[in-house]
């Protein structure tokens, strides 16, 4: 896409949309454009005739550059919305996808609102999980744990400067970073793609941290080592919640009841995907 002067909102946007083959190409340039001008995506359709400055023109271009080579939208803003929290995320963090709000929303169902609780969030990454939960239960009290303390730092940004005070951010692996106090509730969205999986050097995923995502030969392994340890540490009664991949949900409830859990079940995203598994201690 050529550096045309003067260019318009408008002819920057079908332009770059045309030269984007994500699934989102409007949307991506339309996030993109509107963080290079620092304004919300209504200004876009409210003034598409305006000019571009030739600052913000520039920099607009490079991000369509690098997002039609695979960058993800959020590693060229710096930021991610996840449950109505604007999130900071890096290439040392996954960035949260919408489908794990499933995950959030599952959790609230059994954290008491009115109450303190102990509360895991087990490989945080950017922290959206525990700062979802912690932000709708400030009287649950969030460890969150991560291996790797670049994405313990982001986490730790994002809870500072969204004024989140709940959140206790460890580094550690898994079960092994919680503190000796039984959890009410432990949450996790582990690695769970297949390591071989063509998909990991595709779009998206081809930037984010490997470790993240990938999990063993059939992408179970982190999920084989969370469900077990994780009883351990739960209170009688408490409850364990994790993600999962689309063709996975058998192969962890399985994991689930043979680990000793009760009211084992299977949810749906939004999109009719099996996606979380619960279980009760």
């Amino acid at each position: 896409m050529a550096n045309k002067p003067d260019r318009s909102i408008r002819q920057l946007l079908d332009a770059a949309t045309r030269e984007l083959s994500s699934a989102s190409p409007r949307l991506d340039a339309e996030v993109l454009l509107a963080a290079c001008l620092g304004k919300p995506r209504s200004h876009l359709h409210a003034w598409p005739e305006r000019p571009v400055p030739a600052e913000q023109h520039a920099q607009f271009l490079d991000w369509i550059r690098r997002r039609a080579a695979g960058e993800p939208v959020a590693h060229l803003t710096g930021q991610r919305e996840f449950w109505s929290l604007e999130l900071a995320v890096s290439p040392a963090t996954m960035v949260p996808r919408p489908e794990t709000e499933t995950l959030v929303a599952l959790a609230l169902a059994r954290i008491p609102a009115d109450r303190p609780a102990a509360v895991a969030d087990l490989g945080t990454g950017c922290g959206a999980i525990a700062l979802a939960v912690a932000h709708e239960r400030p009287h649950a009290e969030i460890t969150a744990t991560d291996i790797s303390s670049a994405a313990l730092e982001i986490a730790g940004h994002n809870a500072r400067r969204l004024g989140i005070r709940n959140v206790r951010f460890v580094r550690g692996t898994w079960c092994a970073a919680l503190p000796d106090r039984p959890q009410d509730c432990i949450l996790s969205n582990p690695p769970y793609i297949a390591a071989a999986d063509p998909h990991l050097e595709t779009g998206d995923v081809g930037h984010e941290p490997r470790s993240a995502l990938a999990a063993g030969p059939r992408g179970l392994d982190a999920l084989r080592e969370i469900v077990p340890c994780a009883r351990g540490h739960l209170l009688e009664g408490g409850w364990l919640l994790v993600e999962h991949g689309h063709d996975q949900g058998d192969a962890v409830l399985r994991l689930f009841r043979e680990s000793g859990y009760r009211e084992v079940s299977d949810h749906a995203d939004d999109c009719g995907i099996c996606r979380v598994t619960t279980g009760r201690k």
